[in-house]
């Protein structure tokens, strides 16, 4: 079964697109969270949010002024820089009191013929608690770069990252009976999730893929659980980060690497 975009992507819009971009500002009238980010580009590089019209108003001048300068200098068209506006899920799933979201993998291992394999990855969470209204990245961001410019990282490092395993014992000690989850739901009903999500977005996106001997992709993907334990895919990107700057990942990654090649 195809899921509709609604049930696992959030409400999104490109800012290149014209019709997108306008959709956009129509509809950003109201106090709300929006997460606008570039859209080639890694490790939490140019993302901000958009926390209040006023910010949303900012931002749609600063794109008019842009593409003003560039018809009135009579160059070349040249689109506004390729970002998207993601709205915000400001009310995610926390481990003791920590935002936190989950990389897993998705290896095209092959093209001619199509093989895909999925690979468990790990959880990332922030150094510090959970808070809406705060205008530090780092409350909202997981990814380990941007956690690093946080003042207690070096401290905490080793806690921002964990196992899958650890994750599962936690749900199942800390949620399972007052949601009413099935026991090892990580490993089951999330899992399945994951790699539904995963093969709907390869069916979208193989045509354009290279369709030859020796082609092969190592996608990381993320997801991110709401406190109702619903399943978003907040993006997937190539060439994801190989490093292992703390014990889990020393111990993760390099299997990844093994076993992807």
């Amino acid at each position: 079964r195809l899921l509709k975009m609604e049930e696992f992507f959030p409400e999104s819009f490109r800012l290149d697109l014209k019709d997108e971009r306008n959709a956009f500002f129509e509809l950003c009238k109201e106090e709300q969270i929006w997460i606008c980010k570039p859209s080639c580009s890694n490790q939490g590089r140019g993302i901000f949010l958009l926390k209040n019209p006023a910010a949303v108003n900012i931002l749609q001048a600063k794109l008019h002024s842009t593409e003003e300068y560039l018809l009135n200098k009579r160059v070349p068209y040249k689109a506004p820089q390729a970002r998207i506006v993601q709205r915000y899920i400001h009310q995610p799933l926390l481990l003791e009191g920590k935002k936190f979201d989950v990389r897993s993998y998705l290896l095209v291992a092959c093209t001619a013929p199509y093989v895909l394999f999925f690979a468990q990855g790990y959880v990332r969470l922030t150094c510090v608690n959970y808070d809406a209204a705060s205008d530090d990245l780092t409350v909202h961001l997981t990814n380990q770069y941007m956690q690093k410019k946080n003042s207690l990282y070096s401290q905490l490092k080793d806690e921002t990252v964990w196992r899958m395993e650890h994750f599962n014992s936690y749900v199942n000690e800390k949620f399972r009976k007052t949601n009413g989850l099935p026991k090892d739901w990580v490993f089951t009903v999330f899992t399945k999730r994951m790699q539904q999500i995963m093969l709907q977005c390869f069916l979208a996106a193989k045509h354009k893929l290279d369709c030859k001997l020796g082609y092969f992709d190592l996608i990381g993907c993320d997801f991110l659980i709401d406190e109702n334990f619903k399943v978003w895919l907040l993006e997937m990107n190539a060439n994801p980060a190989l490093h292992t700057n703390c014990k889990v990942l020393r111990d993760i990654i390099p299997t990844v690497v093994y076993e992807s090649l």
